[in-house]
């Protein structure tokens, strides 16, 4: 297939590419030379989705994808079937009640009297006021409805030439309209625009208030459950005595840390001091100590009592948590213990050789610390317990107040989270809505017309379609036109083509005859001498041509009658016999009495054929016999030799292979095979098959001879 091909098919059909559209723009013409002329109006709504001058409540930055959401469900409420019936209701309503309808009263509404326009008007405008569409359910407003439709004022008219559209990235939307009235147009849109802003303030407000009633109940209910856990924790610790539970503790935890550490400081002394007193015990010997003790028995025991009163003034210091009232007491007493020591030190009591006066004074004073760090000790460990006893106390008390303290902590953070929505939607609420009607809408002037668009539009289509319908019939069409195809497409070729002969009835005396020629019949002729040219070549030799097809009807006949005569013409002696048992087409249409089937049997002899005339007939008697059966392979091929002799050229029309054997029976006796192809037939896969069976004939096989070719195709195939 190539595109060459098409452009010829484009060619053969110019006629029809000029009428059809040309048609077409004479119909569109007349369709729309009527046509009224159409205004436009324009309106443009602000919404403050993006203009930051009117984003005083709300700061944040939404993404474009939600900008662009909100765009589309602005533009989708104002082209929503509820906008377009409140502004059906109005204009129905105007025409209704006016004297000056903004259309021609259609005929449905010339036909309401008086009464039923007042009703009309009545049950529109309650529909108006309630925002509620037409029930098609209902009879009268059924009728409404078909009236509405009448004028042309329903939602499916208007949207025909509404559009609504966000003008690039802005903030702004434009709706626009056009009819036949440029009050109309501009009516329209106003009136579309303002419901939409009502409507829409309407349902802005309305959720509004809703929103802030249920954030007010909401927020009370946050408020009476924050209160409620708050009295609870106050009920406990007063309940259980707790004041500050985090002072306390860090308190008592102070004071265990503190007696821990005097309590470390005692055990040092008393390791100390016993230390000290078990090392001045080994420097004295039995009678030292002896002496020593029994010269100081008074002042020792002045001594020891004043130690059992310091005993006492610290176990009072450390049980009243270090009060400093006692450390006084404690000091004094320290100073009377040092004044004893002095006077038991200045006594001479001890033996005047004796050198160890100091070791003993020394000891008595570390006798004093040891037992008075080891009764702190004591006093000191009892407080500890104390302190640990209370501070375990506290953990219960701790868990409960936690507890209390993080439900208190997370009802304050959801009451605070609440009041701030709470908050703001009052203060939204309290702000009008951000639509504003920024530019109505005028009437406009004519717009260009399109009738001539319309009439060029009109031209352009359908020459494009013509265009479409050519080349997919092209596209589709398999169909054999020209020896090229035939040849491309069997790998075979083509020796010949002739032309279709448009003549209802032909007579082969015409065709031959130079003196009553046509163009037709001339071009014919010179095809069929082509033929017999290149015929004559592939026989060389030999004598005998089979001339068959792939299917009956294809011009075999025809062919094999004409190709006798153009022998003929060259003054050949040529016998045409009527191999075909199932249509003997030549016998009948010649009349001849010799018959093949007599031939083959020995009953007529050659000499019979050989007339005065240059072409002989041997024709059949028709009875779908085959040619083996008529006689065997030797005797025919005896009988054909003998007729070699008598004629220079023997022409056999064989039945269409279609019949299988008996056109391949006469294949065994013919010198050279032509097949006959009709133009404008397809390749089955049958006929795919046979062109095989041709081609494993090899030589013997000459090619096709395209019958009926379109003179269309002659003449390209001339002109190449």
């Amino acid at each position: 297939m190539e595109f060459s091909d098409f452009f010829k098919i484009l060619k053969r059909h110019k006629l029809t590419l000029i009428v059809i559209p040309v048609i077409t723009v004479i119909i569109t013409y007349f369709l729309v030379h009527n046509q009224p002329d159409s205004y436009s109006s324009e309106a443009r709504i602000a919404t403050g989705i993006v203009d930051q001058t009117q984003q005083l409540l709300n700061n944040n930055n939404a993404q474009e994808s939600q900008i662009n959401q909100e765009f589309s469900n602005l533009t989708e409420m104002l082209r929503s079937k509820k906008m377009l019936d409140q502004l059906a209701y109005k204009l129905i309503i105007h025409d209704l009640t006016s004297d000056k309808p903004y259309r021609d009263p259609s005929p449905l509404f010339k036909e309401l009297s008086t009464n039923e326009k007042q009703r009309a008007v009545s049950t529109l405008t309650s529909l108006y006021k309630t925002r509620d569409g037409l029930s098609l359910f209902n009879p009268d407003q059924n009728r409404l409805n078909k009236l509405v439709v009448s004028m042309h004022y329903d939602d499916q008219s208007i949207l025909k030439t509404l559009q609504v559209y966000r003008v690039q990235n802005s903030d702004y939307i434009t709706v626009h309209f056009d009819s036949e009235n440029a009050e109309l147009s501009a009516i329209v849109v106003n009136i579309l625009c303002m419901e939409f802003i009502d409507y829409y303030t309407l349902l802005v407000k309305e959720n509004q208030r809703k929103a802030v009633g249920f954030l007010g109940a909401l927020l009370r209910a946050k408020e009476d459950s924050l209160n409620k856990r708050m009295a609870n924790l106050k009920a406990y610790k007063i309940r259980n005595h707790v004041l500050n539970l985090n002072e306390k503790a860090k308190s008592i935890y102070g004071q265990m840390a503190d007696f821990e550490t005097r309590r470390e400081e005692a055990q040092k002394n008393i390791q100390a001091t016993q230390a000290a007193i078990n090392n001045i015990d080994q420097q004295f010997n039995p009678a030292d100590r002896k002496y020593l003790e029994s010269s100081k028995i008074a002042v020792t025991q002045q001594l020891l009592s004043t130690r059992d009163e310091l005993q006492a003034a610290n176990d009072k210091y450390v049980q009243n948590n270090f009060d400093p009232k006692y450390k006084t007491r404690i000091d004094s007493l320290n100073k009377v213990v040092s004044t004893q020591l002095s006077q038991l030190s200045d006594k001479y009591v001890l033996n005047p050789m004796s050198t160890k006066k100091d070791l003993i004074d020394q000891k008595l004073g570390l006798q004093i610390q040891h037992q008075l760090a080891k009764h702190s000790t004591g006093s000191i460990d009892g407080e500890l317990s104390r302190l640990y006893n209370e501070f375990n106390g506290l953990v219960p008390h701790e868990g409960t107040i936690q507890a209390y303290e993080s439900a208190i902590s997370v009802a304050s953070q959801e009451y605070l989270e609440i009041l701030q929505r709470y908050n703001q939607a009052s203060m939204v609420s309290n702000f009008s809505t951000q639509l504003r009607l920024i530019e109505r809408a005028e009437p406009g002037i004519a717009l260009p017309s399109k009738k001539m668009l319309l009439v060029i539009l009109s031209f352009i289509i359908s020459f494009a379609f013509c265009i479409v319908v050519l080349f997919i019939l092209f596209f589709f069409d398999h169909s054999i036109k020209n020896p090229h195809e035939l040849a491309n497409r069997t790998k075979i070729p083509v020796l010949g083509y002739l032309n279709l002969l448009k003549s209802k009835s032909i007579d082969l005396k015409d065709i031959w005859n130079e003196q009553t020629e046509t163009d037709e019949f001339k071009q014919f002729r010179n095809l069929m001498q082509s033929i017999r040219f290149e015929v004559d070549n592939e026989l060389a030799s030999g004598k005998t041509l089979l001339i068959n097809s792939i299917t009956k009807a294809e011009g075999k006949t025809f062919l094999a009658i004409n190709l006798a005569y153009a022998y003929a013409s060259i003054n050949k002696k040529v016998l045409l016999i009527d191999g075909n048992f199932n249509n003997p087409d030549i016998t009948n249409s010649t009349q001849t009495k010799v018959y093949l089937e007599d031939f083959l049997k020995g009953s007529d002899d050659v000499s019979l054929l050989q007339a005065n005339t240059r072409i002989s007939l041997l024709g059949n008697k028709g009875h779908g016999r085959s040619l083996l059966e008529e006689s065997d392979v030797q005797q025919i091929g005896l009988k054909l030799s003998a007729l070699k002799t008598a004629f220079d050229v023997i022409i056999i029309e064989a039945p269409a292979l279609e019949t299988l054997n008996k056109s391949k029976e006469w294949t065994m006796f013919a010198d050279k095979v032509i097949t006959v192809f009709e133009a404008g037939k397809t390749i089955s896969r049958t006929d795919r098959e046979h062109i095989a069976y041709l081609k494993n004939l090899h030589d013997k096989f000459s090619g096709w001879i395209l019958n009926t070719v379109n003179r269309d195709e002659l003449t390209n195939l001339e002109s190449t």
